[in-house]
């Protein structure tokens, strides 16, 4: 299968990847939750050709995770802001923080302490069950298909319920 035909693929985390699944774009998008709106301050975070950002920004629009503002009207300048769609992708660039402030810090620990406005302490990123509020580990949930999703896999004995990876 090609890079550019996982977007047809039945399954989330496929077509998520089709969108945001290279480095560039993933940490664009972790520029525009620490504010970056505008090319030049992607391009001097990220150090990227302008091509590059271009074309990632491009693609983040185009996905409907970021749109385009006018913010300077000659010559016309644009931001970038994240929409309800890229607002979601919090998560996963909250998890992304905490498995790197676990496993790769390094002596002198994370380089970034993320603080809850609301209450004003310091947190830490938590998967947590939308019902119960548990923490959620992957030992402890099951993906259950609503299609025949996974009928290539013929190895599991129920074909609609399998462990979560």
């Amino acid at each position: 299968m090609r890079w550019r035909e996982i977007a047809e693929m039945d399954c989330s985390i496929a077509r998520t990847l089709s969108i945001v699944g290279d480095r560039w774009t993933l940490l664009v998008l972790r520029d525009c939750f620490l504010g970056a709106r505008r090319f030049d301050d992607f391009s001097e975070s990220l150090g990227l050709s302008p091509h590059v950002l271009s074309t990632r920004l491009a693609k983040l629009v185009e996905a409907g995770v970021l749109e385009r503002r006018p913010y300077l009207a000659k010559p016309v300048r644009y931001e970038y802001r994240l929409t309800a769609k890229g607002r979601d992708l919090y998560p996963v660039i909250a998890g992304l923080v905490r498995w790197g402030d676990r496993w790769m810090a390094g002596a002198d620990g994370p380089p970034v302490t993320l603080t809850h406005r609301t209450c004003g302490h310091a947190t830490t990123p938590t998967l947590v069950c939308s019902e119960c509020g548990d923490d959620l580990d992957p030992r402890d949930v099951r993906a259950e298909f609503s299609r025949r999703a996974d009928a290539r896999d013929s190895s599991s004995s129920n074909p609609t319920t399998r462990r979560a990876p």
